[in-house]
Order: C-alpha cells, then structure tokens, then sequence
C-alpha cells in the first residue's frame, strides 16, 4: 500500500511548512511506502506521498498525481491514493466510454479520473480498499474518502487554523502544531474494547479518525477560515433479506461471491501470498487463491513455547501439505514477544489492539524478507457470517432473561476487557470522576447499536432476527478494529494485506442473509456458527478444518506478559492514571490478571510517548 499525507491552508495563506517540513511528516510513513516519494504544493496546499509500488511499478504511477490541468496550472485535480480498486477495468471501460484517456495502468489514475469526471459520486463506483484525498483546484476544496469498510486507514485533525491528514497519526503528531494530548475519554474506551479508534475519535484529543465509509470536505468559509465537512457516503446493504430457502443455498451464495472477489484480490504486479492459520477462513482464502497463484506460497505464525500455544502451526501445516502450497513458519519468540511488543506501540503511535499482533508483524516481515508484498487474508469472516458465538449468546441470554437492559450496554459488557465497575478500581478516584466515568462510552455505543438496528431491521424483520442488530454491531465495531490491526501490522513491513471476506459485495451477500443461515442453537444447545460458510465450501476443504474454534495466530502472552510489569509499575501511567493498589495487583500476578495486564500495560507503554499534560 502507500502513505499519504496533506495540509491545508485557509484564505489563501501557505502552508505554514515548507517542503522540508512536510517532508518530514511524509518520511514517518516510509514503512509504508519504501519504493519511491512525492511531494506536490501550490497556494493553500500541500500534499506528499509514499509509495509500495504493486500496479503498474513505472514512474507513471507515481503520487501525488495530477490533471492534465493542474499540470498547466489551469485548474483540475491532483490525488494522493494509498489502495487497491478492485473493479479498475469495470471504472476504466466507463470512463473510455466518455471519452477519457488514461496515461498509466495503475488504479490511481483510475480513481483520479473518476473524481474530476464524476465527482463524489465517482465513490459509489468504486469496489476496493482505499483512502484518498482529492485536491480540487479550482475550487480550492479536499475531499477526503474511506472505503465503505474500513480497510484503510486515514486521520486528520486542526494544527492551529491548518487542516492535516494522514495514514497513520505519528505523521500528524510531526507538525508541530498538533500536541501528543491524551484523549482521556478514549483512554478508559481502550481499557473496555482495546480499540484506538472508536467512530471518530483517537487516543489523541483534537486528533480523528475518518470512519469506514465515510468523506470530509475542507474549504474556506466566507471569512477564510478552513470549514470540515463530515458525511456518510456508504449505507450498508438494501432493505430485507436475501431470498434463500435453505442454509446450503445461503451456502452457494457465499461460495459465488468470495470466489468472485478472491479472483479479483489476487490483481498484482508483484508476488502474491497467502496467510494460513488453518482454521476455516484462511483454509477457504488459500483454497481459492491457489486455483490464482502458481506455486501459491503460504505463512503462518506462531510460538513454539509451552504447551499454551495453540495448534495453529500444526494444522496450517497439514492443510498446506493437502492444498499443495509452499508452506513457511515465523516463529516468535518470547524476546522477540517483548521486543516487537514496545518497538510497535512507539513507531506507531498507539497501544497494540491484541497480542497477536506482534505475531502478524513477525509474519508480515518474513513474508517480505522472502519477497512476497502482498498477502491474502482472512479478516471478516467472523464478524460478517456470525462468528462470535459467545457475544451472540450473550445477546440471546440478555434478551430472554426479561432484565431492562440498555442494548448498548447489553453490546458493550459482551466483549469488554475491563467493565466499569472494575476501571472505576483501577484509575484515580480523581481521574475516573474527571474522565465522567464511562458515560461518553456507555452514549457512544447506545447511538452505535441504534444505527445497527435500523440497518439490520431497517423494516422490522421476523422475531427470529433479532440477534441481526448484534451481529451488526460486531461488523461495526470489531472489524474496523480487525483491519486496522492487519493495516498497521503489515504495513510496518512494507505488506500490502488483501482481506477478500471484508469486500463491500461480499459484505452485501453476507449480511443480506437472514440470522438462521449464519448462526443457530440446537435444542440440546449445540451452538452453529458460520453456518453459510461452512454449508458453502463442505467437502472442499481438508477434513477437520470446519469444526476447528478460531485462534488466528495465538501467542502465550499470559506467560509473557510478565516481562512488561516494570513499565506499569514505574512509568507515568502508574504514577499518574492508575491506583496504586490496582497497579500493584496486576503487576503481582499478571498472568492470572491478563485481561486487566494486557491493556493496562499496553497503556503504560504508549503513555511515555505522551505530552506533559492533565487528563
């Protein structure tokens, strides 16, 4: 992929960086991009990339890219692009059909002529994973995109009057008019759902996230002052159901559409991989992906270590050896664990989301030290065909109990690392009363499962339906979670990771479907999950693989986890956030408080990094 960053300026003025500066900025995101840079400015604006080259590796492909116009200064457009289109033949025919001529063959061009041509509108025709800003010359307006799921990452936030965006927020936290303040509020949200991102907001104040789906336009209002414009460009799928009589034809519905979009993410001008855990998701991505690939290579990662460790190693191994795929091994460490664990929460800027992590960096790097650069993998399979069963039977156990129980609650307590009458434990009395408790959290998911019921039951469905609003919920919240993790993970080692279940179409055939054909409970309490998926490729995959639990990369963090007592104990976070007691007791017995450990150390080590500031 690639790393874009911009700034904008109001009522005319210049950017208050000059090329060197904003230089800087574009250099935090190298890992992102080490095969070439850009920089392009004029007037009020200032853009810069970095690019991983995979369509067309000319110079023609080269960012920031223009018009023909802004070339000659006569106005037109100008784009920075870090993605992948993956209908760019379907977009490029259209436009040829209008009259447009192309001057590469790389996708960047394709959603740059697609803008000057059609505008915003131009996202509607887009199928892939992106962000983008659009510099409108003419008018002097940005306009900022995201894909509708959230694949790629994209933040901005106010430098003083300036407007600044970027990849990743380490290269917003370069100008110098933007501080590295806490987000307090998102803080205590990190220590429930070990999220960075929540809707808009960051771990850092002032500093947001543009959301999955979503577009911002910057211009200057009538006293030049800069206004940002935020909007949702992308609904979800069309009222109702899919019109399907059986799980096994739900099946042939799933089995079409991955086939389908697996073909098309295998479009690549480099090597290609795939990322294999043995488990059902990435059993039926790489059982596609070697009909695409010739002599298909496979990755899995995993630890050695203790009899803790899962069997991932084990059964990639023997799916391997049956699909025929060249099949290799990164295993980590607990060094390498403890290592990777505070090298990663520094360079990107945030706390990690869950330990395996560290294992998709440690895979991502073997991969691209054996050249490979872009890699399949299998996020959303879960959160799209009802993979979760304890959230989903927490939801069925709350509904039927008859308690008045708040469905944002309800959602929130059904995946919490840490509840709130445990944080009000473990921060200050000071802190916690400071913070607001977690009101802004408890209001953020209230408004959160309110949208996921009207677009789960946008015409109120059958009562069998009504874990839909749930399971919607989990695609909101805990895939846009998942992909960031895959971006920055991948990313730190120069990977472009291609997740071929989390496709707009594909998410459109999945949560098109009713509840019954993705998740059921027997009478003698026999828990179905996934079942399309399962329906769908039965018979296909080597034997056991369906009836396997997830574990994706599983590392014996509660052992290791140990070895970062010391920054918990000692560094600012201890000292300042949390309560002495709570701080001693975790740092006591780690392991057996893992789930406080992980996210109150994940804390700890980010915190270092932080502005000298009051919560």
């Amino acid at each position: 992929m690639c790393g874009i960053v911009g700034i904008v300026a109001p009522g005319g003025a210049t950017p208050s960086l000059d090329e060197r500066g904003v230089v800087m900025m574009r250099d935090r995101l190298a890992h992102r991009g080490p095969d070439g840079a850009g920089y392009w400015a004029r007037g009020s604006v200032a853009l810069a990339h970095r690019r991983l080259s995979v369509i067309d590796l000319s110079d023609a492909g080269a960012q920031p890219m223009a018009t023909e116009e802004a070339e000659r200064g006569e106005g037109g457009f100008v784009i920075v692009y870090n993605g992948m289109l993956y209908n760019d033949r379907e977009v490029r025919s259209a436009l040829e059909a209008e009259g447009v001529r192309f001057r590469s063959k790389c996708d960047t061009e394709t959603v740059l002529r697609a803008f000057a041509r059609w505008g915003v509108e131009s996202l509607f025709r887009l199928r892939g994973m992106f962000a983008f800003a659009v510099w409108d010359v003419q008018r002097g307006v940005l306009t900022l995109a995201r894909d509708a799921l959230g694949i790629k990452p994209l933040y901005f936030a106010e430098a003083g009057r300036e407007f600044v965006f970027a990849s990743e927020i380490p290269a917003i936290l370069a100008h110098p008019g933007v501080e590295r303040t806490p987000n307090m509020a998102m803080v205590s949200g990190y220590l429930t759902t070990i999220r960075t991102v929540l809707g808009n907001e960051t771990m850092y104040r002032g500093v947001h996230a543009l959301g999955p789906g979503e577009m911002a336009q910057v211009m200057a209002d009538a006293e030049g002052r800069l206004d940002v414009r935020l909007m949702r460009w992308w609904g979800s799928v069309p009222d109702g159901s899919l019109d399907v009589g059986s799980v096994a034809e739900a099946g042939e519905r799933v089995r079409g559409a991955l086939e389908e979009s697996v073909a098309l993410h295998l479009r690549a001008d480099v090597a290609t991989c795939a990322l294999l855990s043995g488990g059902i998701d990435s059993t039926v991505l790489t059982m596609l992906a070697r009909d695409g690939v010739d002599g298909l290579r496979t990755y899995c990662a995993g630890a050695t270590d203790g009899d803790d460790v899962g069997d991932d190693l084990e059964w990639a191994r023997r799916v391997a050896e049956e699909l025929g795929t060249e099949h290799h091994e990164a295993i980590v460490t607990r060094e390498m664990f403890r290592e990777k664990w505070a090298w990663m929460v520094g360079r990107l800027g945030v706390p990690l989301s869950t330990p395996n992590e560290v294992a998709i960096h440690a895979v991502a790097k073997c991969l691209r030290d054996d050249g490979c650069i872009v890699t399949i993998s299998g996020e959303g399979a879960d959160e799209l065909l009802a993979g979760y069963d304890g959230v989903l039977l927490h939801a069925r156990a709350e509904m039927e109990s008859g308690r008045n129980t708040s469905f944002g609650e309800m959602a929130l307590r059904a995946s919490a690392w840490m509840g709130a009458e445990v944080k009000s434990q473990v921060f200050r009395p000071e802190v916690w009363e400071a913070i607001g408790g977690d009101a802004w959290l408890v209001e953020w998911y209230e408004r959160e499962f309110e949208r996921a019921r009207n677009e789960a039951l946008p015409g109120g469905m059958e009562r069998g339906d009504a874990l839909a609003p749930m399971q919607r919920m989990v695609r909101r919240v805990n895939l846009t979670g998942l992909l960031q993790r895959l971006d920055t993970a991948t990313m730190l080692a120069g990977v472009e990771g291609r997740t071929a279940f989390a496709d707009a179409r594909v998410a459109q055939v999945c949560e098109g479907l009713p509840m019954w054909a993705k998740f059921a409970v027997g009478e003698d309490g026999a828990v179905e999950t996934k079942r399309a998926l399962r329906a769908g490729f039965a018979g296909r995959i080597p034997s056991g693989v369906s009836e396997r639990r997830k574990q994706s990369f599983p590392l014996p963090f509660q052992r290791w986890i140990a070895d970062g007592v010391e920054v918990l104990r000692d560094g600012r976070a201890g000292r300042e956030w949390f309560g002495r007691e709570a701080v001693e007791a975790v740092c006591g017995a780690p392991g057996e408080n893992w789930h406080l450990a992980w996210p109150m150390m994940n804390v700890a080590l980010w915190c270092e990094g932080l502005s000298e500031s009051s919560y």
